[in-house]
């Protein structure tokens, strides 16, 4: 099972990470996308990575708002995958 992180280790990682924040035990970003099918391309590219690294964000669409939030359930809480995938993210969705 995976480790789940210290606070001082989620605060370094959200150091590296300035779109995102905490939200109890998951790391959060909403990106607004140009248009609705922007968003939704932007969640197939996210499903690819997410799936190649077997581990799979909790995804809100509202129009062309997207939220992404990462936890690892099956530690209860956050471990060095959500940071990872966080960082994956951000290069497929820019500043």
């Amino acid at each position: 099972m995976a480790q789940l992180l210290t606070d001082g280790e989620i605060d370094a990682a959200l150091s590296d990470l300035p779109h995102w924040h905490r939200a109890g035990d998951a790391l959060v970003r909403t990106i607004e996308s140009p248009t609705f099918p922007d968003a939704i391309a932007l969640v197939g590219r996210v499903a690819e990575i997410a799936e190649e690294a077997q581990h799979h964000p909790d995804i809100d669409i509202r129009w062309r708002k997207v939220t992404y939030s990462l936890s690892t359930h099956s530690a209860g809480g956050i471990t060095a995958a959500d940071p990872d995938l966080a960082h994956k993210i951000d290069s497929l969705a820019g500043p």
